[in-house]
């Protein structure tokens, strides 16, 4: 026993005695600390981190001398050679002369330099925050290479990386803190809601293109990765405030007002907190498109069929004999909301380090409250939407396992087209109205002599207000309905016009009412682990996520109205990385496999080459191939929306007899034996219905030549909608990235998607009666073809997936040098084509949505003077087609320039900052249907230790 006490004691000994420690401290060229730097013995595996005031300990059983290399996010890396372990080491870093030689870790899920990385990949750290020229690092992602945006509101932007991209894009993926920012109904990003505060961005990390083999499914055209500040890093209060305007055409000069804190400790080593808090208002950009819809002139003086693009219930229309096609008056967009948005931000989070080594254990809260607007298929008011995020997480050097919670509140939101609609039936009814209109019409004319127009703007303003002067008109009592009002149309800002919105708002049933309802979740868990610490000839990691969403919006929305929906998602994946040629020739190798509850498995395989040639190892060469695959989402399968004109119908199998409806059966198919109403559901939409646009053709043909129902009805195509299924890509991409005499910076990159299975939606009419699928018989009058000629068919908006080729590719280059001492120069450009025959599939509307040329500039000094700096950005697109199920249409080609000026007090930690947005420039928009962007200006004072 003795004996063998010895044996241990030596041991330990040995131990103790081949541990050994150096320590040093980490700053910049102004001696300030530098936490988080990586300090690595080159060769080995051992390293460590530097602490909040940038000192560090690395442990180490290697001999000296040997080198240690020190890295930080945003500085250039420094080798230093250790002679003895008594030797204190002072690490002077220089600030990052070039991006391309930062350290990021989303390409690959581990650290690696952005020269290396083996797909493009965009990056801005703390330095490009506080220089940007946008209001928040959130506006500022906009002029990265790669990134073009969609703007629905001032506080709604969506980021569209490579195409088919509408408001809410389904194709893109947002990870803040390794969660999933997505709204668990809508399936996309509503901006940054419950995203980062400027004073808390340690990194952001764009990658434009397919992802799916590490990031799963939704990483099909881009993630967009957001990391936080550790608080054992960064401590202390930091704040800031912002003022400033906005101005644009129709809402005139209005205030912008921005602020933020955030406080951080590290109580011990082992335990630290952080809280941060945003709160910011200001008047949206408001719509006001009034473009006519349905063709003809703007306005109804002249167009008595009228639909403006941003007027909501003049879709309300009606054929009426002798007279045409009518509409109802409507209200502008303007006036059925308030136009103000406000968003609230909050997190706080818990950090422990229960152990000497790297790993921590965190527990994070977020939320975000606010209103904007969002556009779909119509335009929608959030007010008051709530979305909240909750996470446990553990992570250490080569492993994380996290589980969060999505939760989100519709609030107060609603539906403005529906609002629009409602509104003006609290004061008459549509049967009433359109009696009043043909009545009024009928009798000027013949009694007044008015001419078509004249009489059209007489029947109106009768139709409107019950009120015809010089003609004795009384309104007709409905027999069928004597209780309907028949009153005078509410004006917008009048006491009966607000009584009668807010009713509206308040109320979900869409035949009364403009609320939508919804109180949706997703689970979410993620693991990973690396083991190259075990494996030593090549670097492995393996991974995998589940997934379940939880649909909630009580029938409002969904076709939840027994009880929320639920459904789950899984995936597995490894990845496999290798060296070779002296650590010039990098191959990594990764698949995955996902499976749907409700679809076939996927497996996602990605393969790259990154070489480094020249001395320096400075001339990257890049080449990958990798795939993406995207579920349909929550609404794809599960909606069931009347939307008045056209429903809405998700197309999983089980959702086909979840949704039904009654409907009114005309009383010309009553009198040949129909029933009064019919029972309709999915079914009719997928499996007995024509394609619209062949419906629209028969009822052009009719209209030109009503005896020729035959000739009318060979132009009928049957829809053949089959059941929605997961879409593919494949992504080739080849690159070049380097970095020649350390002040000049070139990236290029190009890349080829084939797209399988694209989703798509169609637009379909089904039959109350007769069977589609059967030949044409015109001697029964309940076939099909009669259902069409008398009405008597329901449009539906159904989900599917086309069988045409699709297909596009791009290229970018991107160039960034120091033309004069400080002066930084970058300019990048992008090439964007789609390749779309419309002949295979006449229906399809691929949404591409993104313009064939884009050019951005920048031009900057950080160190003009002492303490001061200005920053410029530039940036043009060409005119593209927009495409959506709101609108379509032409967005001009646009310039932009953004600027501002910084003054810092080092001393005492405050920077002082003035900046505009579309300085000089006019309004200009980048959706169709949303309001036109203006200018804004900002001066903010942030103080930051």
């Amino acid at each position: 026993m003795r004996l063998y006490l010895l044996f241990l004691a030596l041991f330990f000994c040995g131990i103790s005695f081949a541990q050994n420690s150096i320590k040093g401290v980490v700053v910049d060229q102004a001696n300030h600390s530098i936490p988080g730097a990586n300090i690595k013995i080159v060769g080995a595996k051992d390293g460590t981190i530097s602490e909040y005031d940038g000192s560090f300990t690395l442990i180490t059983n290697q001999s000296v001398p040997f080198s240690i290399e020190v890295t930080a996010v945003g500085f250039s890396s420094v080798t230093i050679e250790v002679q003895s372990y008594s030797q204190k080491i002072m690490v002077n870093l220089n600030a990052e002369e070039t991006k391309l030689n930062e350290i990021v870790v989303s390409a690959s899920r581990a650290p690696e330099r952005v020269l290396q990385s083996p797909v493009t990949i965009e990056r801005m750290g703390i330095q490009q925050v506080k220089t940007t020229t946008a209001p928040t690092f959130y506006d500022g992602i906009e002029n990265l290479k790669e990134v073009q945006f969609n703007t629905s509101s001032i506080s709604f932007k969506t980021v569209n990386t490579r195409g088919f991209a509408a408001v809410g894009n389904t194709r893109f993926m947002q990870l803040v803190d390794g969660m999933d920012n997505s709204s668990p109904a809508l399936n996309f990003v509503l901006g940054n809601l419950v995203g980062l505060s400027d004073l808390d961005v340690a990194s952001v990390e764009l990658l434009p293109g397919a992802s799916s083999a590490l990031y799963g499914a939704n990483a099909f055209n881009g993630i967009l990765f957001m990391n936080s500040k550790s608080p054992f890093l960064n401590q202390g209060i930091s704040t800031y405030v912002k003022y400033g305007q906005t101005s644009q055409d129709v809402a005139g000069t209005n205030d912008y007002f921005d602020m933020g804190i955030r406080a951080a400790t590290a109580f011990t080593k082992h335990f630290a907190v952080k809280a941060n808090f945003n709160y910011m208002r200001a008047t949206e950009w408001i719509a006001d498109d009034r473009r006519s819809m349905t063709g003809g002139a703007i306005g109804h003086n002249g167009n008595q069929n009228y639909d403006g693009l941003n007027i909501y219930g003049d879709e309300v229309t009606t054929f009426i004999t002798n007279v045409g096609q009518v509409s109802r008056t409507g209200y502008r967009e303007k006036d059925l909301n308030d136009n103000k948005v406000n968003s609230v931000k909050a997190d706080f989070s818990l950090h422990f380090k229960p152990w000497a080594n790297d790993t921590e254990i965190i527990f994070q809260y977020k939320l975000g409250i606010g209103n904007t607007i969002y556009q779909g298929a119509n335009r929608y008011a959030l007010n008051d939407f709530f979305m909240s995020q909750t996470k446990i997480e553990a992570k250490g050097k080569n492993f994380f396992v996290r589980a969060y919670m999505t939760n989100e509140d519709a609030g107060d939101s609603y539906d403005m087209r529906f609002a629009g609609w409602n509104v003006q039936r609290l004061a008459k009814s549509d049967t009433n109205w359109f009696t009043d209109y043909a009545r009024s019409f009928q009798l000027s004319s013949a009694v007044l002599g008015l001419n078509p127009n004249e009489a059209a703007n007489y029947a109106r303003t009768f139709a409107d207000t019950n009120v015809s002067p010089g003609l004795n008109l009384v309104p007709n009592i409905d027999p069928a309905n004597p209780s309907a009002p028949r009153g005078v149309r509410f004006e917008p800002g009048s006491p009966e016009f607000i009584s009668a919105l807010n009713n509206v708002k308040a109320n979900p049933e869409l035949t009364e009412g403009a609320k939508f309802t919804d109180q949706s979740k997703l689970y979410h868990s993620d693991v990973n682990y690396n083991f190259r610490d075990l494996i030593k000839f090549a670097e492995f990691q393996v991974g995998g996520s589940a997934r379940q969403y939880e649909m909630n919006s009580s029938g409002s929305i969904f076709t939840d109205y027994d009880g929320p929906i639920r459904y789950n998602e899984y995936g597995v994946y490894t990845q496999g990385t290798k060296t070779f040629m002296e650590d010039r020739l990098k191959l990594t190798a990764s698949i995955r496999y996902d499976k749907s509850q409700n679809f076939d498995g996927n497996f996602s395989p990605r393969v790259s080459f990154v070489y480094s040639a020249g001395k320096q190892k400075n001339h990257n060469f890049r080449a990958s191939y990798q795939t993406g695959f995207r579920n349909p989402t929550t609404q794809d399968q599960y909606i069931g929306l009347d939307l008045g004109p056209f429903a809405l119908i998700g197309s999983a199998s089980e959702n086909l007899t979840r949704f039904s409806e009654i409907l009114n059966v005309s009383a010309a198919a009553q009198a040949v034996g129909a029933n009064a109403t019919v029972a309709m559901d999915g079914r009719n939409a997928y499996d007995n219905s024509y394609t619209l646009a062949s419906v629209q053709a028969f009822g052009a043909a009719l209209s030109a030549n009503p005896s020729d129902v035959a000739g009318a009805a060979a132009l009928l195509q049957v829809a053949n909608v089959n059941l929605v299924r997961p879409e593919e890509v494949k992504a080739y991409e080849i690159g070049y990235r380097s970095v020649i005499n350390n002040d000049l910076s070139i990236d290029i990159n190009g890349y080829y998607n084939q797209y399988n299975h694209f989703l798509n939606t169609s637009r379909v009419a089904g039959v109350y009666y007769g069977n589609v699928n059967s030949s044409v018989d015109l001697l029964d009058p309940l076939s099909p073809v009669y259902a069409l000629v008398r009405s008597d068919r329901r449009i539906y908006q159904v989900y599917t997936n086309t069988t045409a080729d699709v297909s596009s590719l791009g290229f970018g280059a991107g160039v960034s040098k120091k033309v004069y001492q400080d002066f930084e120069l970058g300019v990048n450009y992008n090439y964007s084509q789609l390749d779309f025959d419309q002949a295979e599939d006449p229906g399809f509307v691929t949404g591409f949505n993104t313009p064939k040329h884009r050019v951005k500039a920048t031009l900057g000094n950080s160190k003009l003077f002492k303490n001061f700096g200005f920053n410029t950005n530039v940036r043009w697109n060409s005119e593209y087609l927009w495409q959506s199920s709101f609108a379509d249409g032409m967005i001009p080609s646009t310039t932009v320039f953004d600027a501002q000026i910084n003054y810092a007090l080092p001393q005492y930690k405050l920077l002082f900052k003035v900046g505009g947005t579309n300085i000089g420039g006019k309004d200009y928009i980048q959706v169709i249907g949303a309001g036109s962007i203006g200018q804004q200006w900002f001066a903010s004072l942030t103080i930051n230790p």
